[in-house]
């Protein structure tokens, strides 16, 4: 390169994260420091990467002057992944225990089974699969049900009385 040509400087990672007091960006998260609009505070939003919408917001720190947000550092945001794993694991739990359901029933002779209720969410056709499993764990029947079929041991011990035929509500 002759000395007449401009000084040329290499551009800027696009895709290095950003690490700066109000944004902070690893680990699959996007931390995002905000006024809070339900007070004169601050809050913190947690996106993950590719979400429209926060996975998390919640109340952030106040610095020291008391009128901006305390910086974001790679303490506080390894922290708030954390925090945000967690919750969308319990809510991922929560909504797997909401779309799975058992119950253990007994047919007429002793014998136990278990029955299972999976509830497959689609916008257009949603609906559950009604399962029944012997003692060893071998599918024994499965229909197709509503996904507001209510499953208990008196609707299951019902259907297992009936032959396995599919339950009309």
């Amino acid at each position: 390169m002759s000395h007449d040509e401009p000084d040329f400087t290499e551009p800027a990672d696009d895709d290095a994260p950003i690490q700066q007091a109000r944004v902070w960006q690893g680990n699959g998260f996007t931390a995002r420091v905000i006024k809070n609009e339900e007070d004169e505070g601050w809050a913190v939003a947690m996106i993950k990467d590719g979400e429209p919408e926060p996975a998390l917001v919640g109340p952030w720190t106040m610095g020291r002057d008391k009128k901006n947000p305390k910086p974001l550092d790679v303490n506080a945001f390894n922290t708030l992944v954390k925090t945000v794993n967690e919750v969308l694991r319990r809510h991922e739990q929560q909504l797997h225990a909401q779309l799975h359901k058992n119950v253990f029933a007994s047919a007429g002779d002793g014998q136990q089974f278990k029955v299972t209720l999976d509830i497959v969410p689609d916008e257009d056709d949603a609906y559950a699969l009604l399962t029944a499993f012997d003692p060893y764990n071998e599918q024994l029947a499965q229909v197709r049900v509503a996904p507001t079929f209510k499953l208990t041991v008196a609707s299951a011990e019902a259907w297992i009385a009936n032959g396995y035929r599919k339950p009309q509500r």
